[in-house]
C-alpha cells in the first residue's frame, strides 16, 4: 500500500479575494461525481422499491410466502453468470485457485447474506411494517463503526450530520404512517419480530463492510462469484427443510410465473449493480441512499394500493436527499497505517522533522495524507480483513 504525504500551503489571510457568491458555493458542492453519486443511490432503492412490490403481489394476492425460495432463484442467476465466469478464467483469479485460498470466508459470508435476507422478509409476519422501516435503519450505525474499526475509514462531522439527518427523515416516514393509521395488526410477537429485524440489519452490515472491501482490493466478479456459488447451496438446503410444504401451496400459473421471473430479475440487478456503487462510493453511502426505497415504495402504493397521502412523505424523501447531499459532499479517507495517522495528528506538539522557522504573516503548511490503491507486489495492511 502506497501513502503519499503532500504539503499544501495555506493561503494568507486578508489578501482581498472576493467571497464567493451563493451560485458558485452551491456549483461546488453539487458537482458531477456527487449528481452521478446520488443518481447511481437512487437507481438502487428503485430496484428495492420494484423487489418489494414484486414481493407484496405474491404475498397478498397469490398467498406465495417464499422469501427463501425468491432469494434460492437470485443465487442461482448469480451462479450461472458470475461462477461460470470465475470457472473459465485462467491464473489466480480462477474459481479454483480462489477456492484454495479462501473457500471458508466466502463460505460465512455467504451464510450471512442468506441469514440477513431471511430475517428481515420473516420479521414482516410479526411486527409492522413501520417497525421494520425504523429498525432495519440500524443497518447504518453498524456499517459506521464497522468500518471505523475494521477498513479504518474515518469521517468528518459533516458526515454524521448527513446521516443524522437521513435518520430523521425515516422517523418523519413512520411518524406519517402512524398518523394515517397505517399500523397493521400488531401480533403476539411483535418484539420477536423487532429482534428479528434488528439481528437481520447486523447480518446485513456485517455483510456490506465485507463486499466493501472485496471489490475495492480484490474483484466485484469474484464476490458475485463465490455468492452464487454459496449462496444457492445453502440457500438450496434451507429451502427443502423450510419451505418445500409452502412451494406445493403456491397456486401456480402464468402470472405467478411472472411475478418470480420478475422479482429474480431485480434482485439480480440489485446484486450486480450495488458492488459498482459501492466501488465508487462506500457501504455507508450506499446504505444511506437505499432509505429511499420505502419512500418510492409509498409513492407506487398511491396509485397501485390507494394508500393515503400525507406532506410528511415529501418532508421524509427531502430531508433524507438533504443528508445524502451532506454526507456526499465531503470525502471521507483511510487511516492506512495507523503510527503514520498518529504521526500526522501530532506533527503540532512534537515535529517530526527539524524545519527553518516561518516568516512572520506565512501561515503553517497543512498536511494531508492521502492513500492510493495497492499496486502489483504491495501487501494488504495487516490490520485489515486478509481475504488472501
Amino acid at each position: 500500500m502506497i501513502s503519499v504525504v503532500s504539503t499544501v500551503e495555506s493561503v494568507p489571510r486578508g489578501t482581498g479575494t472576493p467571497a464567493p457568491s451563493l451560485y458558485r458555493r452551491i456549483r461546488k458542492v453539487l458537482t458531477r461525481d456527487l449528481l452521478v453519486t446520488l443518481a447511481l443511490g437512487q437507481v438502487l432503492s428503485l430496484l428495492i422499491c420494484a423487489i418489494g412490490l414484486t414481493s407484496k403481489y405474491l404475498a397478498d394476492d397469490f398467498h406465495a410466502n417464499t422469501p427463501v425460495f425468491q432469494s434460492f432463484l437470485n443465487y442461482i442467476l448469480l451462479f450461472l453468470v458470475y461462477t461460470t465466469t470465475l470457472a473459465v478464467r485462467q491464473g489466480e483469479g480462477n474459481l479454483l485457485a480462489i477456492l484454495k485460498q479462501r473457500w471458508w470466508k466466502y463460505m460465512i459470508l455467504g451464510l450471512i447474506d442468506i441469514e440477513a435476507n431471511y430475517l428481515v422478509l420473516k420479521a414482516y409476519q410479526y411486527t409492522t411494517l413501520s417497525s421494520v422501516q425504523l429498525l432495519d435503519c440500524f443497518v447504518i450505525p453498524v456499517v459506521l463503526l464497522l468500518s471505523w474499526f475494521f477498513l479504518l475509514v474515518r469521517y468528518k462531522a459533516v458526515h454524521f450530520v448527513g446521516a443524522g439527518l437521513c435518520l430523521l427523515g425515516i422517523g418523519c416516514m413512520v411518524g406519517a404512517d402512524i398518523l394515517l393509521g397505517r399500523q397493521q395488526g400488531l401480533g403476539e410477537q411483535k418484539l420477536f419480530g423487532d429482534l428479528l429485524v434488528l439481528g437481520g440489519a447486523t447480518l446485513y452490515g456485517i455483510s456490506n463492510v465485507c463486499e466493501e472491501f472485496i471489490v475495492k482490493n480484490l474483484s466485484r466478479v469474484e464476490f458475485l462469484g463465490m455468492m452464487g456459488l454459496f449462496g444457492s447451496f445453502f440457500s438450496g438446503i434451507q429451502l427443502a427443510i423450510m419451505e418445500h410444504k409452502e412451494l406445493l401451496k403456491v397456486p401456480w400459473d402464468w402470472q405467478i410465473g411472472l411475478f418470480y421471473v420478475g422479482f429474480s430479475a431485480f434482485m439480480f440487478g440489485l446484486y450486480s449493480f450495488m458492488p459498482v456503487v459501492m466501488k465508487r462510493t462506500s457501504a455507508t453511502s450506499v446504505n444511506l441512499s437505499l432509505l429511499t426505497a420505502d419512500l418510492y415504495s409509498l409513492f407506487c402504493g398511491f396509485f397501485l394500493f390507494h394508500y393515503k397521502f400525507s406532506g410528511l412523505y415529501l418532508l421524509s424523501f427531502f430531508i433524507i436527499i438533504l443528508g445524502l447531499v451532506l454526507y456526499s459532499s465531503s470525502s471521507t479517507y483511510v487511516a492506512q497505517d495507523p503510527r503514520v495517522y498518529k504521526q500526522f495528528r501530532n506533527t503540532g506538539s512534537q515535529p517530526v522533522t527539524d524545519q527553518p522557522p516561518l516568516s512572520p504573516g506565512v501561515l503553517e503548511p497543512s498536511v494531508t495524507y492521502t492513500s492510493l490503491s495497492p499496486e502489483a507486489g504491495d501487501e494488504l495492511p495487516q490490520w485489515l480483513p486478509n481475504w488472501g
